[in-house]
């Protein structure tokens, strides 16, 4: 078949990848003068390493990227550091995820498996010696997370708030230390909308080992788009798609800046509302479905600075109700050594919004001027003379917002219009948008096109 691709982030690679492995006719358009989506890099001068426009990583259950990058040969660019992930309260850090052992574990028999427990267990107590609440809020919340962890069943949970349950399960003074902060800041207005079976995913999914890869999510990219090109795929940037139309014949019709295009089937891989807006033959009930599925949209400042700013922290959980401006701040060389950029401190800050939020329209150094008191609550000592460079990137479409009983709201990979499919990030629930599910989902938007169920 000659198949159309709409995007060349993760998932369209992705689907690219296999259905040209297939033996299709593949093209993929890519609005952007770059390949990689949300997980795209970016070089400044003197960097050996590509850096996320967005902060990025995988964890160690993430199977779907991982078995890819095995099919693909490529496991020896992926590494799996255990980084301080940390919380603020009150003015103080308290490290959540910091493991107890070294890096030798791995090295003996049975070690990864040795070494996850032992972060596991690093995690546990670094919860209950988390003094802002009192002992028996802590031994709730250590509870509630093994339950949540080793609970296979989700669908229940979609029919109560996250806000509500966890509440409820681990007491008020517990939530709002430490899962209040987090939903609020995602999900901003809308963060009492949230349903349990995300935050239940979320959980379930995570690990304290973070994966990177050598070389960036760049370097992955850029391999999976060579193979894409070498079994025979096109891949054309700077090609904005304005219209989508079915043909008489069955087949779609795509509108270019400049010229058409016609194919077998097409994938559209962008946001739901953006369907909507170029699929004018989508019928009223349907566009009416994709109005509903709400997201939030993404700022981030990167900054590359002289010295380090937070004591060994890679990433801080900042409580927005503190009044920070921000709400993560990502020491991104605490976790991957500032030796691959030159060695500059490379650190993010980070917010989701609605994407009318001034944020999205201010040029870097108006932001800048915003954050820096923020990043000074960090570390007092923190100068604007420390900052070499600064780059601003932002995204409308970065953080589905799914409500109760998501799970019928979500529209399926095939639209109405007979060979037009749609996957996106609103489509991976009950987990949380990520590169894993961008993997999962492309290959089974691969799978449905190419005929497969």
């Amino acid at each position: 078949m000659n198949i159309g691709i709409i995007g060349a982030g993760v998932t369209g690679l992705t689907a690219a990848y296999d259905l040209t492995r297939q033996g299709h006719q593949v093209t993929l358009y890519e609005a952007r003068p770059y390949i990689g989506g949300l997980a795209a890099g970016f070089k400044d001068e003197g960097w050996d390493w590509a850096l996320e426009r967005f902060y990025h990583h995988i964890f160690a259950s993430d199977r779907d990227i991982i078995t890819l990058v095995e099919e693909m040969g490529i496991s020896d660019t992926l590494f799996f550091p255990s980084p301080v992930t940390s919380i603020l309260k009150n003015g103080k850090f308290y490290p959540i995820n910091k493991p107890l052992i070294g890096p030798w574990l791995e090295r003996l028999p049975l070690g990864k498996r040795l070494s996850n427990m032992a972060d596991l267990l690093a995690t546990g107590l670094r919860v209950l010696a988390f003094r802002p609440i009192p002992f028996l809020s802590r031994l709730r919340v250590g509870l509630v997370t093994a339950y949540l962890r080793y609970n296979p069943h989700w669908q229940h949970l979609e029919q109560v708030t996250a806000d509500e349950w966890l509440s409820r399960a681990a007491g008020r003074r517990a939530y709002e230390a430490f899962w209040q902060p987090l939903l609020e800041g995602k999900f901003g207005p809308h963060y009492r909308e949230v349903n349990m079976a995300w935050f239940w995913a979320r959980v379930v999914a995570r690990t304290p080992k973070l994966g990177y890869f050598q070389g960036g999510f760049q370097a992955f990219l850029d391999t999976l788009a060579e193979r894409v090109r070498t079994q025979g795929g096109k891949i054309l940037l700077e090609h904005h798609v304005r219209g989508i139309h079915p043909t008489s014949e069955g087949r779609i019709r795509l509108e270019l800046r400049d010229h058409e295009a016609i194919h077998d089937r097409v994938l559209a891989t962008f946001s739901p509302h953006m369907l909507k807006e170029r699929t004018p033959a989508l019928p009223a009930s349907y566009t009416a479905g994709l109005e509903q599925l709400l997201s939030m949209g993404a700022v981030v400042l990167v900054l590359a600075v002289k010295k380090p700013v937070s004591a060994g922290h890679y990433w801080i959980n900042i409580p927005k109700r503190e009044g920070f401006p921000f709400l993560a701040f990502v020491e991104h060389t605490n976790y991957i050594d500032r030796q691959h950029y030159g060695g500059d401190t490379l650190v993010y800050c980070g917010d989701y919004l609605e994407p009318g939020h001034a944020y999205f329209e201010m040029e870097p150094e108006a932001l800048l001027e915003r954050f820096i008191p923020g990043i000074q609550r960090i570390n007092p000592t923190f100068d604007r003379g420390w900052i070499r460079k600064v780059w601003k990137f932002s995204e409308a479409y970065a953080q589905p917002v799914p409500k109760l009983n998501h799970s019928q709201n979500i529209p399926p990979l095939e639209t109405p219009i007979t060979n037009l499919f749609m996957a996106n990030m609103s489509q991976v629930y009950p987990w949380d948008r990520g590169t894993n599910y961008a993997v999962e989902i492309g290959r089974r938007a691969a799978r449905l096109i190419a005929g497969e169920r």
